[in-house]
């Protein structure tokens, strides 16, 4: 069995979604709705948790969405957004997953946003690991973590609220 390294803690991964929900109403605070997109499954919780606090902090109207895709082949089955696209149009959406690996995840994760006419589209994710192999960046960063390509961070979070980030 590997090592585990904590690198984030439950009120440390706390303190991260604040801070990433404050730059996001900052970044948008003029607009009277966001929609956020989560990726199943952690993204989704820690989609839902950014909604949390952004309700809380900005008279902002939230929408969150679940995303379901393949994250191991994308391409293998086609991408479940809860929505219809259209009911999307001229919205600001903003897509979240717990880790930018590669960032694979997240490319074909805005995929069904690519036929509408968006505001604006941007991504937030709770750790970035620095080894983007596609063209993609998280707008909204909760921790930056140069890794080794060998190492993998695993971010587990459940509705009790119990959650913390490993490298392994």
């Amino acid at each position: 069995m590997s090592e585990r390294s904590l690198i984030l803690n439950s009120q440390q991964i706390t303190q991260k979604i604040d801070r990433m929900a404050w730059e996001i109403f900052e970044n948008n605070s003029t607009e009277t709705e966001l929609v956020v997109v989560g990726i199943r499954s952690n993204g989704f919780l820690l989609a839902k948790r950014i909604a949390e606090v952004l309700g809380r902090i900005s008279p902002i109207q939230i929408r969150l969405i679940e995303l379901a895709i393949n994250k191991q082949n994308p391409i293998e089955q086609e991408i479940a957004l809860q929505v219809p696209g259209a009911e999307l149009k001229d919205r600001v959406i903003i897509v979240v997953d717990d880790v930018l690996n590669s960032g694979k995840t997240l490319m074909y994760g805005v995929k069904p946003f690519l036929a509408v006419p968006l505001k604006r589209l941007q991504t937030a994710v709770l750790v970035d690991r620095n080894h983007n192999r596609y063209p993609i960046k998280s707008d909204y960063t909760g921790l930056s973590l140069a890794t080794t390509l060998r190492e993998h961070v695993v971010v587990e979070m459940d509705v009790a609220g119990k959650e913390a980030a490993y490298l392994t």
